[in-house]
């Protein structure tokens, strides 16, 4: 027999969790009320990351298990898949976002605007959020210049740490601040708020001059080659992420993997001593309400884009194509 539906106040919104018992991960014994917990345990940080951004949701209905896969545009029949349109019979209360893909096509996206949206969209089997580097107010000019560190194939965290660290001796270089995030995986993510007003095509110019950069700094590490069987050092920093309709998963969201590990933000101080393995949705909880969360002031100050599109003139580099 089905476990009944579960009420859940957030905020002034009363959100229905339906089937709770769900298994989500089995492996951990988690289930989808376990998932919901967790978005509520990190609201604030979650929130934070999703804030009246245009998100897509990666919904996993039937939970996480051995050989489950997510669907594709080339194959859809996968036992989960990536919702970019508002779904049907959403709250009047999820608010959206119209939003223009590289095809010419319009969406209306899910844009969070409480933390009541974050746990609606976890109930539907969200567990990761996708936000664009915009807000709902100007979906046009990025606000967030988002650096992805991309371990090749074998490569391991250690060697993703020193680069993010040369990244941070740069941005300082520069006057500016970035906030790194685990991925869930071995890769790191570094962020920073800029002002709106560049394109996406000046965002991936200005990532580039800075990906050249920490290649001549760190030559054995670091490549910005585009084609993956062309690349011949372990780091590849991802330029093309500040694509139009190029997401990453935000801070807090849970990756698909048995050992539900999360993307977890960091302060630089943690950097050398932590490892992906060690956040996940059984730990973080604990983790935000002892700390908080590492990531509260990246919106304090937006920086001017300027130091990095003088260097990217200085080297004559043009916007690089969206792929």
């Amino acid at each position: 027999m089905a476990t009944a539906a579960e009420e859940i106040t957030v905020g002034e919104r009363v959100v229905r969790v339906s089937s709770p018992d769900k298994p989500y991960f089995p492996e951990l014994g988690l289930t989808k009320l376990d998932v919901v917990r967790y978005f509520l345990a990190v609201g604030d940080g979650i929130l934070r990351a999703l804030r009246d951004r245009p998100t897509m949701l990666e919904r996993w209905p039937r939970g996480v298990f051995e050989g489950a896969k997510i669907g594709t545009r080339q194959d859809n029949r996968g036992d989960a898949f990536y919702q970019k349109r508002l779904p049907a019979g959403a709250p009047e209360w999820v608010r959206t976002a119209h939003i223009t893909f590289p095809s010419g096509r319009t969406a209306d996206e899910i844009a969070p605007s409480e933390l009541a949206v974050v746990i609606w969209a976890a109930n539907l089997g969200t567990l990761r959020f996708h936000p664009w580097p915009v807000s709902a107010a100007d979906v046009e000019r990025p606000d967030q210049l988002r650096i992805d560190l991309d371990p090749m194939p074998g490569v391991g965290f250690d060697q993703v740490v020193p680069v993010a660290h040369e990244v941070r001796a740069f941005l300082d270089e520069l006057g500016l601040t970035g906030y790194p995030k685990t991925t869930g995986g071995r890769g790191l993510h570094i962020y920073l708020s800029i002002e709106p007003r560049w394109s996406f095509g000046d965002c991936r110019r200005a990532v580039l001059a800075l990906g050249r950069e920490l290649q001549r700094r760190l030559p054995d590490l670091v490549t910005t080659t585009w084609w993956r069987e062309q690349r011949d050092r372990p780091v590849f920093i991802d330029y093309n992420q500040m694509s139009r309709d190029h997401t990453m998963a935000s801070a807090y969201s849970i990756r698909p993997t048995p050992k539900a590990l999360v993307s977890a933000p960091l302060d630089w101080s943690e950097l050398d001593d932590v490892r992906p393995e060690d956040f996940d949705v059984t730990t973080m909880p604990a983790r935000f309400a002892e700390c908080g969360d590492p990531h509260a002031g990246l919106d304090d100050r937006r920086f001017s884009l300027e130091p990095l599109l003088e260097l990217a003139d200085r080297e004559g580099l043009e916007a690089p194509p969206e792929r």
